[in-house]
């Protein structure tokens, strides 16, 4: 494997790869065997080339990362109940969503129910709109805050 003549290594510097150290040969032929498979890439001569759907793709994923900032104070009142059902199809929004619930300091009662403070910020709402998940999310206001209705209970 370390011989440069040898077949993987030949195999590798025809991508135009450099030697990955830290990386096994087998998961990058995986990769880019998915990434072929979905036609995000193809081969042209010697060299792979992005697809106008892996072009898309990479947009969408860069979307995806667009964060927001939640000024609420850490001791805001959690009087927002927020459930959704996310399908399968959107698993990266959906992890995007929650990600977004736990930077704004709500709580996961269960996977899909949270509660924290209200109001959402309306650009993060539009950009759930905008993400195709406003349909899947419903938000209720508690007469009371969460906090005092676990107190009263106990």
């Amino acid at each position: 494997a370390n011989n440069p003549l040898s077949y993987k290594s030949i195999r590798r510097s025809l991508r135009g790869l450099p030697r990955f150290k830290k990386h096994n040969a087998k998961a990058l032929d995986n990769a880019l065997y998915t990434l072929r498979k979905k036609n995000l890439i193809h081969q042209e001569a010697a060299q792979w080339v992005v697809t106008t759907a892996g072009k898309k793709y990479i947009a969408k994923k860069q979307d995806s990362l667009t964060q927001f900032v939640f000024n609420f104070p850490k001791d805001a009142p959690k009087n927002l109940l927020v459930m959704f059902d996310i399908p399968e199809e959107k698993k990266g929004e959906r992890e995007w969503f929650r990600w977004q619930l736990k930077r704004a300091n709500y709580i996961m009662i269960q996977k899909s129910v949270w509660i924290g403070p209200s109001p959402l910020p309306k650009e993060f709402l539009k950009y759930i709109e905008t993400i195709g998940l406003k349909d899947l999310i419903k938000t209720f206001k508690l007469a009371r805050d969460y906090q005092k209705i676990k107190s009263v209970s106990k």
